[in-house]
């Protein structure tokens, strides 16, 4: 096996090593999870009576076929018929169960997927269109398992079995990324995607190395081949010599120690050696993230991006949670997180993270109806969501985040209708905490250039910055094209945050960074340095962070910023950011 190295975009710090596993879109569709080798047989027999249940129904198919059906129909049931006793699919993926310890569904999937595979170099045209009668023929035993699913034996525990397999693809949405939380997979390689994709985000949010951005990856790497991944540069090495193995082994031993390292600092305060107090608050999708990011020591929740609770849904009725499983959610992150603040953005989706990717999207969905504009427009969604905030925020302190504001008159709807909530609460005899703080996002630069009318209508800011970055710059994030364009640094972006912080600063409302950046640990001392004292990050990234702001001099790095924000030469800009590393 040839080894080759694969330049793309680093989004998930780390290393990681392990076997690939090729995900076709398909094969995103079901759960991936391993069986003890004590449950393998029964979820070989969960299989075979899903085909032979599939059989039952196309013999009462042929059975109620009417007598003057054509006969093209006949055969077709015929064909689905013969495909399914074919032992490629009857007994190869009982192997795959038995060899690889995979799931009835992810081994039925990986096998059609290999077939499809050899269909397509077929160049008889009729002989290769048969690939999409085996793809059916699939699909109907796939129901049949999902429906099967609560029988399903459980994953092993991580106790059980240490894997060590790398997910290769072309590309894997958030919702998808979410399947993945159980540690089944060690790292993510995958063809396109940006720095700061959600994707991206939920990678980081994992805690587990990435690389995007990869173009061909998913053509070139074949199932089972030894990947390297080196999610600091962004590069993938694929069958690697025994000598780059090692040194990347000994590489990914140092990281492990340095992290334990950093375990220490788990109940020391973020405070500036001349003493100043800075909150390191958490980002999270979903409420099982709380534990993870009381382990890191945050001091709360600084961005709850609610809409992972409505991803992930198959059918119309499903995916709109409602009212009382919201707020169970809501309130379980709240009670979780002991008192410490909450702070629950309302629903962000549209650009990356469509409702539903099926559904026809706009030709430019990070410029068209999402976030705000999406909940204005659909405002019985918009209003049930804020009722469950609101109910949850009787079990502790609770704040609402919109995202996505740019005009006045989006401030006073949303504001009126977190009224028109609170009354129907009032109505319903729901208990809710009258005083809740509502924030905004700035991540639109009109936003940014428009303070005074959001310091007036608001308790507290909060800067997106990978939206402000993405729309400052009008480069898409999601597009790994234009990706090398998105610059945190550029001095355009840096006015807009800084204008942003001192706005806050000046009408005394409490401002925060809950993008990317404020997990950069080389952006912390400038970030610190421009007046922030809130930063929102992924719980994996907050003790690098807090050991950054505990080596920090503010009256130094205020100065120094102050320099960097007066000029606009790119390379000056870098420079300068690079020597507050050493102030």
């Amino acid at each position: 096996m040839a080894s080759f190295t694969l330049h793309g975009i680093p989004v998930s710090r780390g290393i990681a090593i392990g076997r690939a596993h090729l995900l076709t879109p398909a094969a995103l569709d079901v759960k991936h999870y391993l069986v003890a080798e004590e449950r393998v047989e029964a979820e070989v027999r969960r299989l075979q009576d899903a085909i032979a249940e599939v059989h039952r129904g196309l013999q009462a198919l042929w059975t109620d076929l009417p007598k003057d059906a054509p006969t093209e129909l006949g055969a077709f049931i015929d064909v689905h018929a013969l495909i399914l006793s074919d032992p490629m699919i009857s007994e190869a993926p009982l192997d795959i169960i038995r060899g690889r310890h995979y799931n009835a569904e992810w081994a039925l999937v990986t096998q059609i997927d290999e077939l499809s595979a050899q269909f397509d170099e077929i160049e008889d045209p009729y002989l290769r269109e048969r690939k999409a009668d085996i793809q059916q023929v699939a699909e109907r035993v796939l129901k049949v398992l999902m429906g099967s699913a609560q029988l399903a034996p459980a994953p092993l525990s991580e106790e059980e079995y240490q894997p060590q397999m790398i997910v290769v693809a072309h590309d894997i949405s958030p919702a998808d990324m979410l399947q993945f939380r159980d540690r089944s997979f060690i790292g993510f390689v995958t063809d396109v995607g940006g720095q700061n994709s959600h994707t991206a985000i939920v990678a980081r949010s994992l805690d587990i190395p990435a690389a995007v951005g990869m173009s061909q990856a998913s053509q070139l790497i074949e199932q089972d081949d030894w990947v390297v991944i080196d999610g600091d540069a962004g590069v993938v090495i694929t069958n690697p010599s025994a000598l780059v193995l090692e040194q990347y082994r000994e590489r990914q031993a140092a990281q492990i120690r340095a992290r334990k390292k950093l375990q220490k600092l788990k109940k020391t305060p973020a405070i500036t050696r001349d003493g100043t107090q800075v909150a390191l608050m958490a980002n999270i999708e979903l409420p099982d993230d709380c534990p993870g990011a009381l382990e890191a020591g945050a001091e709360g929740v600084g961005l709850f991006r609610s809409e992972f609770l409505f991803m992930g849904r198959t059918g119309h009725a499903q995916k709109i949670p409602g009212e009382d499983e919201q707020f169970e959610q809501y309130r379980k992150a709240v009670l979780a997180m002991k008192g410490r603040p909450v702070t629950i953005r309302t629903l962000d989706i549209g650009a990356d993270k469509p409702l539903d990717p099926t559904e026809h999207n706009a030709l430019n969905p990070a410029l068209g109806l999402r976030a705000i504009r999406y909940c204005l427009a659909e405002p019985q969604l918009f209003l049930t969501q804020l009722r469950a905030i609101l109910r949850a925020s009787a079990y502790g302190k609770v704040r609402i985040l919109i995202p996505m504001l740019a005009h006045a008159f989006e401030i006073d709807q949303s504001l009126a209708m977190i009224e028109q909530a609170k009354a129907q609460l009032r109505e319903a005899g729901h208990k809710y905490d009258p005083a809740v703080q509502v924030g905004a996002m700035i991540e639109i630069p009109a936003a940014a250039l428009s303070l005074p009318m959001f310091v007036k209508r608001m308790n507290f800011l909060s800067i997106g910055t990978n939206d402000l970055i993405q729309y400052t710059l009008a480069i898409d994030r999601v597009d790994y094209e234009v990706a090398h364009l998105y610059d945190p640094l550029h001095p355009a972006v840096l006015q807009l945050i800084a204008m942003t912080i001192s706005a806050g600063h000046k009408a005394g409302i409490d401002v925060a960074v809950c993008g990317e950046m404020a997990g950069d640990i080389k952006l912390t001392r400038l970030l610190l340095g421009m007046g922030l004292r809130e930063f929102s990050m992924h719980p994996a990234q907050l003790l690098s962070v807090k050991q950054e702001i505990l080596n920090s001099e503010l009256a130094r790095l205020t100065l120094q910023t102050r320099k960097i924000l007066r000029s606009t030469e790119p390379a000056a800009i870098a420079e300068a950011v690079e020597q507050l590393q050493a102030i």
